[in-house]
């Protein structure tokens, strides 16, 4: 039995340390999906992401929300950024590169949904601030259900067919209670739960990869239509949340390793919470920007821990005073 663990173990680590990879080739998988399977995989989309929001929440304490009080100032800033930054950032980007109807729409999911799942792991190996980021993507899956709705209708509203509660009620029954679900267990099982953690990226990340692999197979004739141009799309959106991440958190002048949290946060989003929401409201080509961002903000992200890792984080510089 003690063998079976270490070799699930050192699965789930190989599994963390090459989710990028393994999300990339199952968009590759995808491709070669015969149709009707990959539309019936794709309507486990929902379930899917309530696994592994479950998982996420079983990570969580109320410990990591304490840092609101302590750090008021960086949480909010980077919750500013994260529903501002990236909405505004898919709406424009889409628009300049001519995109409508349902890919704009998804675009704009994507860009108002929260931080995504992975951006802790990412945040820790680019030796960033990994309370700070654990504070925002909680904090930030928490006020979705609120927040993902009225940004999505509000600069896409003219090409969705579906109203606030109905993207709501699919939030909450997505995210929100599978996360409370996770916290409850945690708090009520603790002991049980710390065995479990160490296996949880392999129920997350395959679950990603299932859910990258279907929408890329349903779309597949999409993307070789118009791939190019939605590649563009979301490598742009992307780029511009990492940078405007952490040039805001700069201005705000907090620290190196907190810049680093913000950036990541803002850059990477819940992906698989957009993919969901256009399979369940929308047509499956929605779902497209979702699952190509999937794949390359996990590359983009892992391409710039890496980078980070090799530079230690300098504290913030102190601020000057005058001299009387």
């Amino acid at each position: 039995m003690s063998e079976q663990r270490g070799a699930l173990r050192r699965l789930a680590g190989f599994v963390g340390r090459w989710f990028a990879v393994l999300v990339l080739l199952g968009g590759a998988a995808g491709l070669l999906l015969p149709e009707r399977a990959a539309t019936a995989v794709a309507g486990y989309i929902p379930q899917l992401l309530g696994v592994i929001m479950f998982g996420m929440g079983l990570t969580l304490r109320p410990a990591d929300f304490r840092l609101v009080l302590s750090r008021p100032r960086a949480v909010l800033l980077g919750l500013a950024a994260q529903f501002l930054v990236m909405p505004l950032a898919a709406w424009s980007i889409g628009w300049a590169l001519g995109l409508t109807g349902a890919l704009l729409a998804g675009m704009v999911l994507v860009g108002a949904a929260p931080g995504g799942t992975a951006s802790n792991v990412i945040v820790y190996l680019a030796k960033g601030d990994v309370a700070l980021s654990v504070t925002l993507t909680s904090v930030a899956t928490l006020l979705a259900p609120l927040l993902t709705p009225a940004l999505v209708l509000w600069l896409a509203g003219s090409d969705l067919p579906v109203g606030f509660w109905a993207l709501f009620s699919s939030i909450v029954q997505i995210v929100l209670v599978p996360v409370v679900a996770g916290l409850l267990v945690r708090a009520l099982a603790g002991r049980l739960v710390e065995r479990v953690l160490d296996y949880l990226p392999l129920v997350s990340v395959t679950g990603i990869v299932v859910v990258v692999a279907a929408i890329v197979g349903v779309n597949s004739d999409v993307i070789a239509s118009s791939g190019a141009l939605l590649v563009l799309a979301v490598i742009l959106h992307n780029g511009v949340g990492l940078l405007l991440g952490y040039s805001a958190a700069r201005l705000a002048r907090l620290d190196e390793s907190a810049r680093r949290a913000i950036s990541i946060e803002v850059g990477m989003q819940n992906s698989g919470l957009s993919a969901s929401l256009a399979t369940t409201h929308l047509v499956p080509m929605a779902a497209l920007p979702a699952a190509l961002f999937s794949v390359w903000h996990n590359v983009s992200g892992s391409a710039l821990a890496t980078y980070w890792a090799r530079r230690p984080a300098r504290p913030a510089a102190a601020p000057r005073t005058v001299a009387s």
